[in-house]
């Protein structure tokens, strides 16, 4: 299977990509766990049926050294006792961000208080950059069918 384009061989998505890539660096040296910032990649991922971004965010959570067992339950993290009440919060903020439009006024404030519990105020703006980073790189590798599968820790820097 090839995607529908080369995202990393043509100029123009190159220099879309660049700035997109940015953001994601600006938020990588926050005081958000890393552990928390690959959890909601995740699970955004998995929402958005990007095979892709699943395969890579799996992979380098386990690089960082998450375990296969709380990665196996990120889909299922209401029920799984292996999360933290961050965590939790989190998560959830993820669902909703994601799912804006099967929301009526989208994230509700329910969910951003208990966030707003867990979380300061830096860590909230990078945890929504990093919902809305995430959103951004799986409808792209969606609509352009990026295969998944072939992803390697490392592999873009």
């Amino acid at each position: 299977m090839d995607a529908r384009l080369n995202l990393h061989g043509n100029a123009l998505a190159g220099q879309i990509l660049k700035y997109v890539n940015s953001a994601g660096k600006a938020v990588g040296g926050s005081s958000l766990p890393m552990a928390t910032q690959e959890l909601v990649k995740l699970r955004a991922s998995q929402i958005n049926g990007c095979g892709f971004c699943t395969d890579m965010h799996f992979k380098d959570a386990i690089a960082a050294g998450e375990t296969a067992q709380r990665l196996n339950l990120v889909a299922a993290w209401r029920e799984a006792t292996v999360f933290t009440e961050a965590e939790r919060a989190a998560l959830e903020l993820a669902e909703e961000g994601t799912r804006i439009a099967d929301a009526a006024g989208g994230v509700s404030d329910e969910v951003w208080a208990n966030a707003a519990k867990h979380y300061t105020e830096d860590e909230l703006v990078v945890l929504i950059a990093v919902i809305a980073i995430i959103n951004t790189y799986n409808r792209l590798n969606v609509m352009i069918q990026q295969p998944a599968g072939a992803y390697e820790p490392g592999m873009f820097g």
